[in-house]
């Protein structure tokens, strides 16, 4: 049976997700407050229903370079998510080791992560103090970021690093489980079409990153892996310098799961930000 037929004949949920509507200015938000009389973001959605497919029967065929996401096993150490310098001492190395093992990379480095509790009631990004999970559709760094980040982290290897493939892969996973509420849906990045991810303005107080907004595409296949559990993380691919066919950005959102049960509780998630290198 070919892979098209088998990806048709998985277990299809209905869901609503957030593209960017139509726009002649360039997409822009503010991490933080604005100068007066400017908006904190001018980026506006459009929702649009989309079949959105059960991954797991396929999950050995899904992968981080044909795909760009790839589902893994694995079981942490840490005891506290919400403890930055124990995610930091433990889960850190612990990501390091599993991206070299999954990508083949001759280096790893970890810049940041977030953790993420959905507080009921609210779709901001950020509520009652807690970072909340991103419901629209987005890619976390572009062609042009995903070198800027090496150049802005590790100045003096750069150049160096620059010249190998470079990779930014990002590690997601529930922190309480199984996770129920606000899964995490990703797009097959073959379904993408360059013209579908748009530039867009992240402002900081002291420098403007750029991330992928996207226009919905009939095409874009989308799969999530529900259900998962705390000892199992998705990798997820945001920028790959490699031009050569293989998967380079992955669109990805939350969504509401209509299949939630009622009173289930708020999704609890954690993501790493890593840059992964291939020696050149």
């Amino acid at each position: 049976m070919s892979h098209a037929v088998v990806v048709e004949s998985l277990v299809v949920t209905e869901a609503v997700v957030n593209y960017l509507a139509p726009t002649s200015a360039r997409p822009r938000s503010y991490t933080y407050d604005p100068p007066a009389n400017e908006p904190r973001t001018n980026i506006r959605n459009v929702e649009v229903e989309v079949p959105i497919r059960d991954a797991r029967p396929i999950v050995g065929e899904i992968s981080l370079d044909r795909q760009g996401f790839e589902l893994v096993r694995h079981r942490s150490a840490v005891h506290d998510f919400y403890n930055d310098d124990e995610v930091k001492r433990v889960y850190y190395p612990e990501a390091e080791r599993l991206l070299e093992a999954a990508t083949g990379a001759s280096r790893v480095f970890v810049f940041d992560h977030v953790t993420r509790q959905r507080v009921p009631g609210g779709g901001a990004e950020e509520r009652e103090g807690r970072r909340q999970p991103v419901t629209r559709v987005h890619v976390d760094h572009t062609a042009r970021s995903g070198p800027q980040r090496v150049r802005d982290l590790l100045t003096d290897e750069a150049d160096e690093l620059l010249r190998g493939r470079v990779q930014i892969v990002n590690v997601w996973r529930p922190i309480k489980g199984p996770l129920l509420d606000a899964p995490l849906a990703v797009c097959d990045a073959g379904s993408v079409e360059p013209n579908d991810l748009i530039p867009s303005d992240l402002v900081y107080p002291h420098r403007v990153g750029e991330t992928y907004s996207v226009t919905y595409r009939p095409s874009h296949r989308w799969f999530y892996f529900p259900n998962m559990r705390t000892d199992e993380a998705l990798l997820l691919k945001c920028y790959d310098s490699k031009e050569d066919g293989r998967a380079r950005f992955a669109p990805h959102t939350a969504f509401v799961d209509p299949k939630t049960p009622p009173g289930a509780p708020p999704r609890e998630s954690i993501e790493l930000r890593a840059l992964v290198f291939h020696s050149a």
